[in-house]
């Protein structure tokens, strides 16, 4: 089975900065691989081990995505192959549009079974990527996936856990899913996979080999949380008096 894991490159959530007025600052944010997508990129590993096939990992973004760390670091992680559209129309696209540009390039590529996306991206989470991608492939779509097998003659059985049930679904080939993070856990790669990543082919591809994608919304801006101040009241002890005292001040702070 040859498999495609799409990824996105996202910064670091540690290095992202508030600013006074509530705005983000990702000026001293490092670039890394979204965290939801290693599930994605893991899942496409072991299946594609499982299976004596090919995976192949694709990303669409900014100039971000064109990072030598970033290819050394998807790299090592299974894929036999980097694929990447490098746009500035892409840096900070919405899923509509992220889905658009990664249809464009499943399109030129060839010999693939299964798409596998994240359950949503690190830093938008829209979970959207996925399930539109699949709609544009016209191709059998399914989202929160947390178990994938072979079933022989070019079908698939897949796990989705509902809320009180687990729902086990065949699945007819090539196919798009959305995996969760509970599929499985990505692997730390070894220095020997960091070293022979360097030695893997990426295509880079720009606008002009790909369609520029406008996105479907405008973003007019994105703020933090209102900071709200607590109160903080200790009360130490564990006698009558301590806890009929505890229960007062509760009293107090519900009316």
């Amino acid at each position: 089975m040859n498999v495609i894991a799409c990824y996105k490159i996202v910064p670091d959530e540690q290095d992202i900065v508030v600013n006074g007025d509530r705005s983000l600052s990702l000026d001293k944010a490092a670039w890394k691989v979204g965290q939801y997508d290693l599930n994605a990129v893991e899942a496409g590993a072991q299946l594609a081990k499982a299976s004596g096939g090919k995976l192949t990992v694709l990303t669409a973004g900014g100039p971000e995505a064109e990072n030598s760390k970033m290819k050394k670091s998807i790299l090592s992680r299974g894929p036999e192959e980097n694929y990447v559209y490098s746009s500035p129309s892409m840096a900070g696209a919405d899923a509509a549009a992220t889905a658009r540009a990664l249809c464009q390039a499943v399109k030129k590529m060839e010999g693939w079974d299964l798409v596998l996306c994240g359950e949503g991206s690190s830093d938008l989470y829209s979970q959207q990527v996925g399930i539109q991608l699949g709609e544009r492939l016209g191709l059998p779509t399914l989202n929160g996936v947390s178990r994938i097998q072979e079933a022989g003659e070019g079908k698939i059985l897949v796990e989705r856990s509902l809320e009180d049930q687990v729902e086990v679904i065949q699945v007819c080939l090539p196919a798009v899913l959305s995996v969760t993070s509970d599929i499985n856990v990505p692997r730390v790669p070894t220095m020997k996979e960091i070293l022979a990543a360097g030695k893997k082919p990426t295509t880079v591809w720009k606008d002009g080999d790909i369609t520029a994608c406008e996105p479907a919304v405008e973003t007019v801006s994105i703020l933090a949380p209102e900071e709200a101040e607590r109160r903080c009241l200790v009360v130490e002890g564990d006698d009558g008096d301590t806890i009929e005292k505890f229960c007062q001040l509760i009293k107090g702070e519900l009316q």
